[in-house]
């Protein structure tokens, strides 16, 4: 799971990354709201934690783009100000759940919990495709019932096909996903970890198709 914790607060952010990254869950920061703005134009993400009072672009414009972008991935916002004034106009805004600051770390990771497992049809702890089983919480795969020692990358680009079975992935989109806390990668790495991917799998019913120009697809022939 992705998450984007947007907060301008360096002491603060680091802390709630290091709780979440703890927790299994992958995250990437934005200082301020017009780096979150672009992050979440070019990325996707399961869930934002977004702070109100940003520099540069306001919390709250930042939720309004999103939501005029159609994008609908949940949205926990952090604020300092007081009133319910400002829960009601974060939550017309498009947020799915509020929190004032100072907040109890345990009821942020509970809150997060809950905007995920009814985020998206999607977002689900375990998936199935044939033998090939994923706990995406854990980021382990197996095959037959036997662990499948996957690198990081691997699991990406497999996670992201699961998900999205039997539709097609664009190259771009698992392009997007390697590059999503912008580690250096070449231009056939994508490439490169469908053919790991699919000795792995070999003679398991699982199988990874190309759809020439477009990007591929994974199904169970089983």
């Amino acid at each position: 799971m992705n998450v984007l914790i947007v907060e301008d607060d360096k002491l603060l952010a680091d802390g709630l990354k290091s709780a979440l990254e703890r927790a299994s869950y992958k995250v990437t920061h934005a200082g301020n709201g017009l780096v979150a703005d672009q992050q979440l134009r070019a990325y996707e993400f399961d869930l934002v934690v977004l702070d109100l009072g940003l520099p540069d672009m306001d919390g709250l414009e930042v939720l309004r783009a999103l939501r005029q972008r159609k994008q609908a991935v949940p949205v926990l916002v952090l604020t300092a100000r007081d009133g319910m004034d400002q829960q009601i106009e974060s939550l017309d805004a498009g947020a799915d759940d509020y929190m004032e600051k100072p907040f109890d770390l345990r009821e942020l990771q509970a809150r997060v919990r809950a905007l995920l497992r009814r985020g998206t049809a999607e977002i689900r702890e375990k998936v199935e495709l044939g033998s090939l089983q994923l706990d995406l919480f854990q980021r382990t795969a197996t095959l037959d019932g036997k662990l499948l020692e996957l690198p990081v990358r691997e699991f990406e680009v497999l996670e992201t096909l699961v998900l999205q079975s039997p539709r097609v992935v664009g190259k771009a989109r698992l392009n997007q996903r390697l590059a999503l806390h912008s580690e250096d990668i070449g231009p056939n790495a994508v490439e490169v970890y469908i053919h790991r991917l699919r000795r792995r799998l070999d003679l398991s019913g699982v199988f990874i198709r190309t759809v020439r120009g477009v990007g591929y697809s994974i199904e169970n022939l089983k």
